[in-house]
């Protein structure tokens, strides 16, 4: 039987994601194996595949459960050494704590957290399929009978990658930030709507810290001329903000409804677990993220100092005559911040706010002192709506490139790492901290190939 041709190939791909039906049931499909899969490795394997943060998750909700240790009338998630997040992923997770006669049962209610990942993977897809949508639409430069078959291909570099698919499926709660972030691009950009922009926005906050990072790009974008619903042909008629440096006609409506909507929701549902959970919501949710010096399973070049000042070798204050500075990887936000907050949305938001908050987001993790692989989907989620005017698509050879050497540069950490931490090798110098520096410099290679695909 001769081997299939290049057209019957196109043919094949063009059926496949020209069905919405087998792109989503594949994409749930590939979730629903790696489930089941992990049933069966954590049965029967010393290594396990749920992760140690979904056992911190589940531990939380039953302390919420059952009433808690050293609580009065309700149980705290906080009472679980290490939780660090809202409340509200601990209450999400409920149902993980309810048990029955039924041993199938429990298991099925014990993975329903992942289920409930799994399943934000898949709305964050449809979400970035939508916007994909109306970005071809817009561009012009695909026929009006491709731009669905092209939105899919594209959101399914999030559907159907399965390191995004494990991740969830292990139990990292990232996907739910994922589902956020591209529901906040799809209100701002689509829908247009600053109140649900500004909602998503506080949540997402609230939820986790760092979707703050894209206020100053949203606000910067969100002009009258960006923010109109008049097509494209029309908008040179519009009066726009962005031309005028007066801050009178900065300060637009629609701005205003974005600050007031996010501020309320942010600062509402910090209110409310504050007032039921008292100081240690703001201390475990909030102020340990700023003092943390987690060390283990982290790419980022803070690495091996961190390693020292967890060992109380390091992190004393470094003195250059009689001024007393900080510890280095204390000052690692000023970098980061600087990038993702400030440089990158000026220079960039109002030419092209999807891949601006590409570029925000991959240099906020990359400059982060703590770097983890589920930090990668951070950013990970924002490639699809890139990646069509992008130059690793435009340049197979540079888009493979920067791909193979993303891989090799984690896989060269991950042989470092795992001399250190399973086989009780000391590595960090030269090879975990050179190992470190290669993947940064990779990473911020790969950074600047997206700074100036925005710029264009």
């Amino acid at each position: 039987m001769a081997p299939p041709s290049s057209t019957q190939s196109t043919s094949i791909a063009s059926a496949f994601f020209g069905s919405a039906a087998a792109v989503y049931g594949a994409a749930a499909a590939l979730r629903i194996v790696l489930l089941v899969y992990g049933l069966w490795q954590d049965a029967n394997s010393p290594v396990k595949y749920t992760d140690i943060d979904y056992l911190v998750f589940t531990d939380a909700s039953r302390f919420v459960h059952a009433g808690g240790v050293g609580t009065e009338a309700r149980g705290s998630p906080y009472d679980r050494e290490t939780y660090r997040y809202t409340p509200l992923l601990a209450w999400l997770l409920l149902p993980t704590a309810i048990t029955t006669s039924n041993a199938a049962l429990n298991q099925l209610l014990f993975a329903s957290g992942k289920i409930l990942f799994a399943a934000a993977d898949l709305i964050a897809g449809w979400l970035l399929e939508r916007v994909l949508r109306q970005q071809l639409t817009r561009s012009g430069s695909v026929e009006a009978s491709q731009v669905a078959v092209r939105s899919r291909i594209y959101s399914s570099v999030w559907l159907l990658n399965p390191m995004v698919a494990a991740i969830s499926t292990r139990g990292s709660a990232e996907g739910l930030l994922g589902a956020l972030v591209a529901a906040l691009l799809y209100a701002v950009q689509v829908a247009r709507s600053p109140l649900l922009s500004g909602l998503l926005l506080g949540a997402g906050v609230h939820l986790k810290i760092y979707p703050f990072i894209y206020a100053p790009a949203i606000v910067w974008w969100m002009d009258a001329e960006e923010m109109s619903s008049a097509p494209k042909s029309q908008k040179k008629a519009l009066p726009s903000a962005s031309k005028s440096w007066n801050p009178l006609a900065f300060v637009t409506w629609a701005r205003v409804q974005l600050a007031a909507s996010s501020l309320v929701t942010f600062l509402g549902l910090n209110v409310a677990m504050y007032l039921i959970y008292g100081t240690p919501f703001i201390q475990h949710t909030y102020l340990h993220h700023v003092t943390r010096i987690d060390h283990r399973h982290n790419f980022s070049p803070y690495n091996t100092q961190l390693y020292l000042s967890s060992a109380g070798l390091g992190g004393n204050a470094t003195s250059i005559g009689s001024l007393s500075l900080p510890p280095v990887e204390s000052l690692a936000f000023l970098p980061q911040l600087l990038l993702a907050t400030v440089l990158l949305p000026i220079v960039l938001a109002k030419k092209d706010l999807a891949t601006t908050m590409l570029a925000q987001t991959f240099a906020f993790v990359t400059f982060n002192k703590v770097c983890t692989s589920q930090y990668f989907l951070w950013y990970m989620v924002l490639l699809p709506v890139y990646l069509p005017r992008s130059t690793f698509i435009k340049s197979p050879r540079t888009g493979v490139t920067a791909l193979v050497l993303w891989v090799l540069g984690q896989a060269a950490w991950l042989q470092q790492g795992f001399a250190l931490e399973f086989l009780g090798q000391s590595t960090f110098v030269p090879g975990l901290w050179l190992a470190s520096l290669g993947f940064f410099i990779i990473n911020c290679w790969i950074l600047g190939v997206i700074v100036e695909d925005a710029g264009q």
